[in-house]
């Protein structure tokens, strides 16, 4: 027994929400980053519910490798903006971003 497709959908829509709301909200660039990462596994979501078949609930294999990649990518993203993110904190010691745009000036 599988759900509909559309319970998927919707559920990569609320967390799509979720992702947006954090990354507008939030003044901490790690936050922000972690919101980002919600949309992006967001999409991820929607993309492989949708590439499923009608018929018996098998996924494409080419929408597979395509998350597989897209997921490889990401982690690299994060894990460079991640990066950065430690090393503004050793030069400016806060991660705040109106901190980080008034220091800026």
């Amino acid at each position: 027994m599988s759900l509909n497709v559309i319970y998927y959908v919707l559920a990569a829509s609320f967390l799509f929400i979720i992702g947006a709301y954090c990354l507008a909200t939030r003044k901490s660039i790690i936050k922000q980053i972690i919101g980002l990462e919600i949309m992006v596994n967001a999409a991820h979501l929607s993309f492989v519910a949708l590439s499923s078949k009608a018929g018996n609930g098998v996924i494409d294999p080419y929408a597979m490798s395509f998350i597989i990649i897209s997921l490889g990518v990401g982690a690299t993203v994060v894990a460079l903006a991640l990066l950065l993110t430690v090393q503004v904190y050793r030069v400016y010691r806060t991660t705040d971003v109106t901190e980080l745009k008034r220091l800026r000036r």
